[in-house]
């Protein structure tokens, strides 16, 4: 509100929810198209600071052990340490790129919903005020939307519960009998360095992990996204591409399974104050649950908008939601890699410009 009792409202063109990697690439493309930030663009960030998820990884995921890191639009990462944590080496990249093309992100700022607001236009509220704009790009991610099971007996296990998105590295370990959740990259590297240090270690996942041979080329990437795609087009919640890809056999991996670190378990029936037990009678006693088991969209503060298909999920042709023209995910569903979240920047900005062009914004139908 300003002095006088009204609501202040800041108008723009496009506003941007999230600096991460998919959404520097969409400002980026936005400013080379001769957009200005902070008069036709607004990008809002409620991370501390720049490096998108990556400043939150845990400090033994060195660059090194990165999988896949594809540069962003217009500027390399080169001459990075392979020893140095990746949340430092992408940090200081993204905010080097930031201040490079000058794009101005806000921050810490958090956006509680995004609704229908006047002449067409999103009222996107945040915990800076109020943006009333013609276009969004929503690059959100997942980060903040870490994804635990429930289980019977979950709130009885006396020791310790975490998921990946709190993993302090593996030196609170040690000496402890750890249970490691999940069959993705993230359980696997966890389950691999806690079990140098701890007394014991298990590992339980709802199917049996899948190991890729060989090398995965432009090929199989693309039937991978593919895959991811199709779900997305159908209105269902998006799988990671990395779900589809299965786990890849380097050096690491053969020589903890030569060691029997990776003897994976089918997922226990209950969980007990001392453990987890299957119903076939055994049974495992534990110190540590942690639940690598992913994460889901961040996507809650788009509900006003009514965009999820009766599957769950918003479906997306190209970036663009079906429901609603205005409004573009990044960084979501086949998008959610890396190169992926540049392509769909780039993809949504060309859209937008379409729709910008166009007078009046039309409100979506319905």
């Amino acid at each position: 509100m300003n002095d006088f009792g009204f609501e202040a409202v800041r108008t723009v063109d496009v506003v941007v929810i999230g600096a991460g990697q998919a959404g520097l690439s969409a400002a980026f493309h936005l400013r080379r198209t001769g957009l200005e930030p902070d008069r036709d663009f607004v990008v809002l960030d409620h991370a501390p600071e720049p490096g998108g998820a990556w400043q939150f990884r845990w400090p033994s995921l060195t660059y090194g052990k990165v999988h896949g890191m594809h540069a962003l639009p217009g500027m390399e990462l080169t001459g990075a340490d392979p020893a140095r944590p990746s949340s430092e080496v992408i940090g200081a990249y993204f905010d080097t790129y930031e201040r490079t093309f000058g794009l101005r992100v806000h921050r810490p700022v958090d956006v509680t919903a995004v609704r229908e607001g006047e002449g067409g236009r999103l009222r996107v509220e945040t915990s800076e005020g109020v943006y009333a704009t013609r276009a969004l790009i929503n690059a959100t991610g997942t980060w903040d939307r870490p994804f635990w099971p429930r289980y019977p007996g979950q709130e009885t296990f006396r020791g310790r519960q975490l998921h990946t998105s709190g993993y302090p590295g593996p030196e609170e370990f040690a000496g402890q009998r750890v249970l490691v959740v999940g069959g993705g990259a993230s359980g696997t590297q966890h389950l691999m360095e806690i079990a140098e240090v701890a007394a014991e270690t298990t590992w339980v996942t709802r199917r049996e992990p899948v190991w890729r041979e060989g090398s995965f080329g432009e090929a199989e990437g693309r039937a991978a996204v593919a895959l991811v795609e199709d779900r997305v087009r159908r209105g269902l919640p998006p799988q990671s591409v990395v779900s589809v890809t299965g786990l890849p056999l380097n050096d690491a991996i053969r020589t903890a399974r030569a060691r029997g670190i990776l003897d994976r378990l089918p997922m226990f029936d209950r969980i007990t104050p001392t453990g987890v037990a299957w119903d076939d009678g055994r049974a495992v006693d534990l110190d540590v649950i942690l639940w690598a088991t992913g994460f889901r969209a961040a996507i809650d503060h788009l509900t006003p908008l009514r965009l999820r298909e009766p599957g769950g999920g918003i479906r997306v042709e190209g970036a663009r939601a079906v429901r609603d023209e205005r409004v573009h995910l990044v960084g979501y569903g086949p998008s959610a890699s890396t190169i992926g979240a540049n392509r769909a920047g780039r993809a949504a900005v060309s859209d937008i410009r379409r729709l910008l062009r166009r007078e009046p914004v039309a409100a979506p139908a319905g």
